[in-house]
C-alpha cells in the first residue's frame, strides 16, 4: 500500500507539468495581451511594461522563466492587481472558496447519502419517486438560475435571509446558508441518484442474502455491509466533484458578492492578467489530482478487493 501511494503520487508530478505547459501556451495564444487597451497607450509605455513582466522575451524564454518561478512556489506578479503578487491574491481568496466548497460538499454528501439510501429501501414508492424528481430538477436547473431563485424567496419575498455579504460583515453565519445551499443542490442531486443505484445494485449481491440469512438485523445490514460497497462510486465521484464545486464558486461568489476566486478570476481574465489565470489554473488543477489521489488510496480501505501490488 505505502509502495503504490508513493508510486500514485509521483505520478501526479508529470500531470500537473503537462497541465501548466497546455495552460501557459493557451493563455498566452490568446488574442490581445495584458496592455492593451481600447484608448491605447504610448507604444514606449508598452514595451516598458511588457520589458518589465518579460513579455518582451521570445515565448519559450518566458515559459522557461515562467517554470522557474513555479518551481520556488512563486505564482508570478499581476498585471491587473499592481500592488499584490498573484500567491497573495489567490491566498486571500482561495480560503473563502474553500470553506464554501468544502460546506457545500459536506451538505451534498450527507443529505445525498441519505436520500439515495432511503430511495433505494424504499424502491417504487412515494418516497422514491419524490427524491429522484428532486434529483432531476437538481441536476438539471443550472446555478445561476437557483442562487437568483433562492434569493427571490427567502431573501426579498419572505425576509428570512440577507441577500448577499460573508463573515465580518452585518450579519454573521446565515450568509454562508444560501449559497452553501446553491452550490450543493446539484451535486446532492448526483450523489442521490448514485447512491440510490449503487445501493440497489449491492442489496441483490449474494453477500447480502447470506448476511440476512444469519439473522443479522437490517440496520446491520445496511450499515456494516451494504453501505461500504455501496459508497465506492460515491466516493470515485468525490474527486473531481470537489474541483468542480470549487471552480463553480465563481458564479455563486458572483450571485452572492462572496470575496472568493470569482472575482479576482474574472476581473483576470477580462484584463488578459496572465500571472492570476494561469495561477487559479494551478490550483484548481492542484485540487483535481490530490483528489483523485485521495479517492484512489481511500478505495483501498473500503474495498479489500483491490490489489494494490
Amino acid at each position: 500500500m505505502t509502495r503504490f501511494m508513493i508510486r500514485r503520487f509521483l505520478s501526479l508530478i508529470p500531470t500537473v507539468f503537462l497541465i501548466i505547459t497546455f495552460a501557459f501556451i493557451i493563455v498566452r495564444s490568446a488574442p490581445g495581451g495584458p496592455f492593451t487597451s481600447e484608448k491605447g497607450r504610448p507604444p514606449e509605455i508598452v514595451e516598458n511594461l511588457k520589458k518589465h513582466y518579460d513579455l518582451d522575451k521570445p515565448i519559450f524564454t518566458q515559459y522557461l522563466l515562467y517554470m522557474g518561478k513555479i518551481m520556488k512556489g512563486n505564482l508570478g506578479p499581476s498585471t491587473r492587481f499592481k500592488d499584490f503578487t498573484v500567491n497573495e491574491v489567490i491566498g486571500t481568496a482561495l480560503p473563502v472558496s474553500m470553506l464554501l466548497g468544502i460546506l457545500a460538499l459536506s451538505l451534498a454528501v450527507l443529505s445525498g447519502v441519505a436520500a439515495g439510501i432511503i430511495s433505494a429501501l424504499r424502491q417504487n414508492s412515494w418516497v422514491d419517486y419524490l427524491a429522484m424528481s428532486f434529483a432531476v430538477v437538481g441536476i438539471s436547473v443550472p446555478l445561476f438560475v437557483i442562487g437568483p431563485v433562492l434569493k427571490l424567496f427567502l431573501a426579498l419575498k419572505w425576509k428570512l435571509l440577507p441577500t448577499s455579504g460573508w463573515f465580518g460583515g452585518r450579519y454573521s453565519w446565515v450568509v454562508i446558508i444560501m449559497p452553501v445551499l446553491t452550490l450543493a443542490l446539484p451535486y446532492l442531486a448526483s450523489i442521490a441518484r448514485l447512491t440510490r443505484a449503487s445501493v440497489l445494485e449491492v442489496l441483490r449481491a449474494d453477500y447480502i442474502r447470506t448476511a440476512r440469512s444469519k439473522g443479522l438485523s437490517e440496520t446491520v445490514v445496511i450499515l456494516k455491509h451494504v453501505l461500504k460497497g455501496a459508497l465506492l462510486p460515491v466516493i470515485s465521484f468525490l474527486g473531481p466533484a470537489f474541483a468542480g464545486i470549487i471552480t463553480g464558486t465563481v458564479v455563486v461568489e458572483q450571485i452572492f458578492t462572496i470575496p472568493g476566486m470569482g472575482r479576482p478570476y474574472i476581473q483576470a481574465a477580462i484584463n488578459r492578467d496572465y500571472g492570476v489565470i494561469l495561477g487559479d489554473v494551478i490550483v484548481f488543477s492542484l485540487i483535481l489530482v490530490l483528489m483523485n489521489f485521495l479517492v484512489d488510496i481511500f478505495y483501498g480501505f473500503l474495498d479489500p478487493r483491490i490489489s494494490y501490488k
